[in-house]
């Protein structure tokens, strides 16, 4: 490895080391912000029960309870941030014009992140009705505190990554992974694995009306990420697509 090689790769460290740092600082303030709220966090978390009581199993689950409410809290509000540091590291390596879409991709992730977590929430209420059902009238569901939580804010987490899918999409646009063309071709299909994901992410004595509530908006983005490929899609490899699907070419390459 020569002096240049070195060098470039002793900057690509500190930089990453600079925006780690950045991001880490930024955690741990939004951390210490959310604690002083925490009492608050926890009643819009525990909110979606209703009735249910949760239960503490130990002295210390009072404080660890409201740290680990308080680190989710801190994660969630320093996105923006640590997002924003992330694309910044990788921007570099990006392509001239690919650069301009670093700010706007950033915004996007979050909004949409935030968009899911909000959709998340509204259905997480009726989706714990339904699962606090199942137990039945033989069975009382007494759940700690400390699972509860966990559940809640994995279920968050999940719906909010599933409201990324634009994002997913477009990006396999852009490197040539995916075509507009391909994903109209394909639509039944990831139609029918939207409705497979929701039966799996709102169980319901009902299995179509409460599943389709998820499926409208996922489709709504799948096909706002479909109109948005023919933007970013690579130009060459969008005339090929088109060429090769035309009625003319399918009716040469037949009559050969």
């Amino acid at each position: 490895m020569d002096n240049e090689q070195r060098s470039s790769l002793i900057q690509h460290w500190e930089e990453l080391r600079s925006r780690l740092i950045v991001s880490i600082l930024a955690i741990f303030l939004t951390t210490a912000l959310a604690y002083i709220f925490s009492d608050a966090i926890l009643y819009l978390l525990r909110a979606p029960a209703g009735d249910i009581k949760l239960q503490a199993f130990s002295p210390m689950d009072g404080f660890m309870i409201r740290f680990r409410v308080a680190l989710y809290g801190g994660v969630f509000l320093a996105a923006p941030i640590w997002i924003y540091q992330l694309l910044r590291f990788v921007e570099p390596a990006l392509l001239p014009d690919e650069k301009k879409f670093v700010i706007p991709g950033a915004i996007a992730m979050v909004g949409l992140f935030l968009s899911g977590n909000v959709f998340g929430y509204l259905m997480l209420g009726h989706m714990l009705q339904v699962l606090f059902a199942m137990f039945g009238s033989q069975l009382d569901y007494l759940p700690s505190a400390e699972q509860y939580i966990s559940f809640v804010v994995y279920f968050l987490v999940a719906t909010g990554i599933a409201f990324e899918m634009p994002i997913l999409i477009l990006a396999l646009a852009k490197f040539g992974i995916v075509t507009p063309a391909w994903l109209r071709r394909q639509r039944k299909f990831i139609y029918f694995g939207i409705f497979v994901l929701a039966e799996l992410i709102v169980p319901a004595a009902d299995p179509i009306v409460a599943p389709l509530v998820v499926m409208i908006p996922m489709i709504m983005l799948f096909e706002i990420a479909v109109f948005l490929t023919r933007f970013v899609v690579p130009k060459r490899l969008s005339q090929l697509t088109t060429t090769a699907s035309s009625p003319s070419t399918v009716a040469t390459s037949s009559n050969r």
